[in-house]
């Protein structure tokens, strides 16, 4: 019997028939295809750098790498000394994350990743990975930006892991299909552009009963958001994807995205590991507080 469900003809590429056993082929899927692979583990030997501070980052200035910089920013113009760090460039685009080094950090070979050489308990440096994990930890150890208060605490995790689950359907799925893949395909771009509308609808409705995701208080659920949806209600995503999402309609978003962009934290945070952009707002490696007066890339470029 032929099948009439899936007509090859009507497939793109037309004529595409999905074999029976997927095999990889390397550069497959368009524009940062080469970041990923099908294994596991380290391609190459590489010992990891280590810095001066206790805290040592290994990441790139991506959303999910600018959530980890903009609260150890946070954490410093609060008055937390012991956040200092040091900030070591991953280039994914290199192949930086599949170094024996990286991967002894985070064994999944993504950023950001972080080493704390000065652990509460007084033993072994901890390794952390994933951002979530990262963040928490940091703001448990500095007692910051993380709620002791049972409702608050648990309002603060309520968003902060409603980022981490609904990002992916942002930048996996919208910002991919949108941008970088290679054809522009309507069905996934519709897909994902109704997603995305409706988590932005979600955090609009949220947001115009609470200042912050939290409710009053600044925490690490609005500085692990703002990166991704921040960025994007200020069109800074994905070829400006804020017009084609209708991203001003949502009032109460930018409200809260511009009060936020306010912040010295904020604007810090997210200098760093960063690669992209105007000169003046990439500074590719941070290891002291007057990294940013001397060393962003339009001050290297002049000197």
């Amino acid at each position: 019997m032929t099948e009439t469900k899936f007509p090859p003809e009507k497939n793109l590429p037309a004529g595409y028939v999905p074999p029976k056993v997927w095999t990889w082929e390397p550069g497959n899927g368009g524009a940062f295809a080469n970041i990923n692979r099908p294994i596991a583990g380290a391609t190459h030997d590489k010992e990891r750098p280590v810095g001066k501070h206790p805290l040592q980052l290994y990441s790139l200035g991506t959303p999910n790498g600018q959530k980890v910089t903009i609260l150890l920013e946070e954490l410093l113009a609060a008055g937390h000394d012991g956040a200092e760090y040091d900030a070591w460039l991953i280039n994914i685009g290199k192949g930086d994350q599949f170094s024996s080094g990286f991967v002894e950090v985070n064994p999944n070979s993504k950023i950001p990743a972080l080493m704390d050489h000065a652990p509460k308990d007084g033993g072994e440096p901890i390794r952390l990975f994933e951002s979530a994990s990262i963040m928490t930890y940091l703001a448990e150890k500095f007692g910051a930006f993380l709620p002791t208060e049972t409702r608050a605490r648990a309002e603060t995790l309520n968003w902060l892991f409603w980022q981490m689950g609904s990002a992916p359907f942002l930048g996996g799925g919208f910002g991919h299909f949108y941008t970088y893949a290679p054809m522009k395909i309507q069905y996934a771009i519709d897909r994902y552009a109704m997603e995305v509308k409706r988590q932005m609808d979600v955090l609009n409705r949220h947001l115009a009963d609470n200042e912050f995701m939290a409710g009053k208080d600044y925490t690490i659920a609005d500085m692990a958001i703002w990166p991704w949806y921040g960025r994007l209600a200020l069109h800074g995503a994905y070829d400006d994807a804020g017009t084609f999402l209708s991203v001003d309609e949502y009032e109460h978003v930018q409200r809260w995205t511009k009060q936020l962009a306010a912040r010295p934290g904020v604007k810090r945070g997210a200098m760093v590991n960063k690669t992209s952009g105007p000169l003046s707002e990439q500074l590719h490696e941070r290891h002291d507080a007057s990294d940013f007066d001397t060393k962003t890339q339009d001050k290297i470029a002049a000197a």
